[in-house]
């Protein structure tokens, strides 16, 4: 583990923090969404993971209540959604205590837990991550904004060309 790690639930005066690192690293969000985050937090609808190290904003992820996959929404299956740690911070450990902390929140309180990971290469490492963390494929194939790609079908391969996952606990 890194020294100085903290994780903890998103609090209303990480807001702006949270908007300056991601945008200073390159990982620009709209403040709006960020803030609408917080709120989700509030109500329940998200909980929102944040690290810290040594004060300093490192990363974060949320763990959906109710997916936008409409498979996940039907099942009850909540979703890791919207991961991201920032560059200098990565490959230090980071993303797997993220990853931890909302598994072991997705399993006491669903027994169950999904993802999706987009299918470019710049989505390799989570690829791999996911794998290895013992993630499988749902079995529905791939998705083009969140609805299964039919056979035959032509899809623009971007961001929202995505295939969803499951873990169990053990």
């Amino acid at each position: 583990m890194i020294t100085g790690l903290l994780i903890r639930q998103m609090e209303a005066g990480d807001v702006p923090d949270i908007h300056e690192s991601l945008d200073r690293n390159g990982i620009p969000k709209p403040m709006a969404y960020i803030a609408r985050c917080w709120e989700e937090n509030k109500t329940g609808k998200r909980v929102t993971l944040a690290a810290f190290v040594n004060g300093g904003f490192a990363g974060w992820l949320h763990l959906l209540a109710k997916s936008y996959y409409p498979d996940f929404a039907e099942k009850g299956i909540p979703e890791i959604n919207n991961f991201d740690v920032i560059p200098p911070m990565r490959r230090r450990g980071i993303g797997s205590a993220l990853m931890d902390a909302a598994e072991k929140i997705a399993f006491e309180t669903y027994g169950i837990v999904g993802i999706g990971v987009g299918l470019y290469a710049s989505y390799g490492s989570a690829q791999r991550i996911y794998a290895r963390r013992g993630y499988i494929p749902d079995g529905r194939g791939i998705t083009y904004n969140n609805e299964v790609v039919e056979p035959g079908s032509t899809v623009r391969v971007d961001d929202e060309l995505v295939l969803y996952m499951t873990k169990n606990p053990g």
